[in-house]
């Protein structure tokens, strides 16, 4: 009788180690995979959600994006997403907009042309949504980016607050996120953004 009594408590030690290594092995595949996202998020990419119609028709609201960061730096024609001015550590607030011109280049809209000039030279925009209203956003339709930053603009550019804006205005490297490189939701529209 003694003995089955310590056959029995053995195995019951020996189901519990078992109970106990198996929530930790758990815990830490938990702990390993938080720490994997983390560093993701932080430095190679960040998920973001379209909000608002400002990129009609290359984006739509409620799309979800991937953004690209490690190493990216931020060219025409690229779609990024940023922190705008106005966002602080409390409420992230993140835009998704139109990289138009980079550092030292110049930015003149006429509006009466439908057509944004980069240095002198009109641009090929073939993702506008439609034509540009002649909307006055702050005192100028020109502008000269300066170091460490870029100009930006939606795709939809009568219902974009955007460089042309006071309230967003230049936009500095370092509040840039990443560059727009895939979307995965809705299921389908899956696949590379330019």
């Amino acid at each position: 009788m003694d003995e089955n009594m310590d056959v029995k408590s053995t195995e019951a030690v020996t189901e519990e180690k078992s109970v106990v290594r198996e929530i930790f092995e758990w815990v830490m595949c938990i702990v390993i995979a938080v720490a994997v996202a983390m560093f993701l998020k932080t430095f190679i990419m960040t998920v973001a959600m379209v909000d608002g119609n400002s990129m009609l028709d290359t984006l739509h609201d409620k799309e979800r994006l991937i953004a690209w960061k490690l190493g990216y730096e931020p060219d025409n024609n690229d779609i990024i997403i940023f922190q705008p001015r106005e966002s602080t550590p409390q409420s992230r607030k993140y835009f998704v907009k139109r990289v138009i011109a980079t550092e030292n280049q110049t930015v003149e809209i006429k509006y009466d042309e439908n057509a944004v000039y980069v240095d002198g030279e009109k641009i090929e925009e073939p993702y506008i949504y439609e034509e540009m209203l002649d909307v006055s956003f702050g005192s100028t339709d020109y502008w000269v980016v300066p170091e460490g930053h870029v100009f930006v603009m939606g795709d939809n550019r009568n219902n974009s607050r955007d460089s042309r804006s006071d309230s967003v205005g230049f936009v500095d490297h370092d509040s840039i996120e990443g560059k727009v490189v895939f979307r995965f939701w809705p299921l389908n529209k899956i696949g590379t953004v330019k």
